[in-house]
């Protein structure tokens, strides 16, 4: 396994990084998560290979998969061997002070750990103040409840406010961006990578095999999750018919490698410049495939022809207002 630090800051992560939605009771929030026996067994694998990187929130499966992922770390690794990440924002009070402080205790119980790596906001909160959002965070740092700050998917505009309203006031800045990017998903590269890459913002994106569209020949999956998951229906199908010729070139070039294609979509990932995808993985074997794109490398060519069809997408990620406050599962927005 290859490691990179964390935008500015001294903390070393996985170049891959475990997506713990895939983790939690099932029907909490999906039908396809992993029940806490199984999770640990996915999370022990990630040890194994050199993974050291995991991410949660505290939506994810009602605090199910923080639970699990605490157990799973408790019973398998030292807790300063690894970085965890949990999120805050789809919750009662969305990003306000009162709403962060209550969210970060309950995530800490629920991790069963007296600090967390990384902490980061699930969206941009139209309807509390930048500054008070920032101030608290920074609150967190200087409490030792967190380690570092992370943003997940919005607009440009947004991230450069809240970066501005840090550094302004000699608060904490976001070191990490989780936003929604991959071969079939690249509207981000027009302003927030940009933006992120020059403020040396570490990138860590989600779905970066595109829901499993990526790792496929086919566009349709039987599996449980394939037939069930209405978050990626979502977020693709309504593309369906202009990305396939983008999953048709990923299959060719993992043919000329003798590859599987999970292992070029995350090439191609590392070629742009991202610190640490994220995997989220239901099976040992995934978590494999994913370390095994270590050794391989794209050449120019190969990345302009991946990147040669893609076309212009409705924005899936940022989102143009607070959902409803119920508005926690089952929706595009949860990631």
């Amino acid at each position: 396994m290859q490691y990179t630090k964390l935008g500015n800051t001294n903390i070393e992560i996985s170049r891959l990084c475990v997506g713990c939605m895939s983790f939690g009771k099932a029907g909490t929030m999906h039908d396809w998560t992993l029940n806490a026996e199984k999770s640990e067994a996915v999370i022990k694998h990630a040890l194994e290979l050199g993974i050291n990187f995991f991410d949660t929130a505290n939506v994810y499966s009602a605090g199910t998969s923080e639970e699990y992922l605490g157990q799973a770390i408790r019973n398998n690794v030292a807790r300063d061997k690894v970085v965890i990440a949990s999120k805050v924002y789809f919750n009662k009070g969305r990003l306000s002070r009162k709403a962060i402080l209550r969210e970060i205790d309950g995530t800490l119980q629920r991790l069963g750990t007296d600090y967390l790596d990384l902490y980061i906001i699930h969206r941009f909160d139209y309807n509390t103040p930048i500054e008070e959002t920032m101030e608290t965070l920074h609150d967190l740092v200087k409490s030792g409840k967190v380690r570092a700050l992370g943003a997940s998917a919005m607009y440009g505009y947004q991230f450069h406010n809240m970066q501005f309203a840090a550094k302004e006031h000699g608060w904490t800045p976001f070191s990490t961006m989780e936003n929604h990017y991959n071969l079939l998903y690249r509207e981000d590269e027009k302003e927030l990578i940009p933006i992120c890459k020059q403020m040396n913002v570490s990138l860590m994106p989600y779905s970066p095999l595109a829901g499993g569209h990526l790792a496929r020949a086919t566009w349709a999956s039987d599996t449980l999750r394939g037939k069930t998951d209405r978050v990626v229906k979502d977020k693709y199908d309504q593309m369906e018919q202009q990305d396939i010729l983008i999953v048709k070139r990923v299959q060719e070039l993992a043919e000329r490698y003798a590859c599987k294609m999970s292992q070029v979509a995350i090439a191609w990932q590392w070629a742009k410049g991202i610190a640490s995808p994220i995997i989220g993985a239901t099976k040992k074997e995934y978590l494999d495939d994913a370390a095994g794109a270590c050794a391989l490398k794209l050449t120019a060519e190969d990345i302009a022809y991946l990147e040669e069809l893609y076309v212009p997408h409705p924005i899936v990620g940022a989102i143009n207002k607070n959902p409803a406050q119920d508005a926690v599962v089952g929706t595009h927005i949860i990631r």
